[in-house]
């Protein structure tokens, strides 16, 4: 039997434990990572995360700490305004739009948006040049062992690795937060997100738009140009019967569809990528670590995609354990080190949590007069410049 010493083992090669194990190579320690699936890393192949993920400003520190900002950069779009627009009237046209303007904070952009395919093509790259960080991809974290002086992790190959501290950053349904018996709370909506990419007639000119009818907002998220024309990302979350039907829709009635839902609100919407679909749930882990375990990510919690919130609030995750282990490098993976970070993490977690699943619960109203009060709702947010600066902050996580 093999076994191998690290610094650090990260049980998830998805884009937030590829940027934490950027971000420990860069500060020196050793650092394995492991995941089950060997990442795809151009559009077109087969199994592409056609997903995209939009960076906050206060997630950019942590990209250039782990030298993965430089390299991203290139190919990201600015968000430099979130729109709201209420379409849930009688008839399926906006009826109350409101920009909200970074411009109103500060100098920069709310972030950037980039595709996931092409996070993982330029975080693999980093990797690369960092000879005390080793990816193993297809390999499993199967099983964990942990002590007070240490945590042994099984790998699928039958090799184990002795670390001073794992991250579990392996998702939701978490191999390492099930081995410490961490329970999680899951709120199932009966959602299903359809995403996929369009090219539009009319400049997005860095604006990213929430349309809210039934069912779950239809956002369209900004993209570098496709093809010489304007590029959108699109998530369009519905019922999971409605997105099944929507997703399985010939491209032409398909095209139709994304047409009336988004008012056109960029012009006609033609389909430039293939669709893909993902189950909608909030889900929060009881703690955010164990012995010689942190959990981040999807492992500690997930969150419906509004607001870019679920990936934003992973890097806060990493941002905090790289404190913490900056603080006091010979105590990473300690007991101290670990509860301060639990302690650090999980009233904020699930405070947004919350938030989310509140704001998911507005989006997917039917009744006419409940749409109307959600309507009346954001004007009177809006119209109070106090309160609109106060909900960009929280968003982005500012205080």
């Amino acid at each position: 039997m093999t076994r191998i010493s690290a610094d650090i083992l990260i049980s998830g090669g998805g884009v937030a434990g590829l940027t934490a194990a950027a971000a420990f190579g860069t500060l020196g320690f050793s650092v394995l990572c492991a995941d089950p699936t060997p990442p795809v890393t151009t559009a077109e192949a087969e199994g592409a995360d056609l997903r995209t993920t939009a960076f906050l400003q206060p997630s950019i520190p942590v990209l250039e700490a782990a030298g993965l900002w430089d390299r991203l950069a290139p190919h990201a779009a600015a968000l430099q305004i979130m729109r709201i627009v209420d379409a849930g009237g009688e008839v399926a046209e906006p009826r109350v739009i409101k920009d909200f303007d970074a411009a109103d904070l500060s100098d920069k952009p709310f972030g950037w948006n980039l595709p996931n395919w092409l996070l993982r093509r330029e975080m693999l790259a980093r990797l690369g040049d960092l000879p005390n960080v080793t990816f193993l991809p297809g390999i499993a974290t199967t099983a964990l062992l942990t002590r007070e002086a240490e945590a042994i992790v099984s790998l699928s190959d039958g090799r184990k690795i002795n670390a001073k501290l794992v991250i579990a950053a392996d998702g939701r349904h978490s191999t390492m937060r099930q081995a410490l018996g961490i329970p999680v709370k899951t709120i199932r909506y009966g959602q299903k997100a359809v995403t996929f990419a369009v090219n539009h007639p009319i400049p997005h000119n860095n604006v990213s738009t929430e349309i809210h009818r039934s069912g779950g907002p239809f956002t369209l998220v900004p993209l570098p140009d496709r093809n010489g024309l304007p590029c959108s990302a699109v998530v369009w979350m519905e019922t999971g019967p409605e997105a099944q039907r929507l997703s399985a829709l010939p491209v032409p009635e398909f095209q139709a569809a994304i047409n009336a839902r988004s008012c056109q609100i960029l012009g006609p919407l033609t389909l430039a990528s293939r669709r893909t679909i993902w189950p909608i749930i909030a889900q929060i882990a009881a703690r955010m670590s164990g012995e010689r375990t942190a959990l981040m990510a999807e492992a500690a919690h997930v969150v419906p995609p509004i607001g870019a919130q679920g990936l934003n609030m992973s890097l806060t995750d990493l941002a905090t354990l790289l404190d913490l282990a900056q603080a006091d490098p010979a105590q990473i993976g300690s007991a101290k080190m670990l509860e301060t970070y639990h302690r650090r993490r999980h009233f904020d977690v699930q405070a947004r949590v919350t938030g989310i699943d509140a704001l998911n619960r507005a989006s997917m109203i039917e009744g006419q007069f409940l749409r109307d009060l959600r309507a009346g709702a954001l004007n009177m947010f809006y119209s109070v410049a106090p309160v609109r600066k106060s909900l960009m902050k929280a968003g982005l996580g500012l205080r």
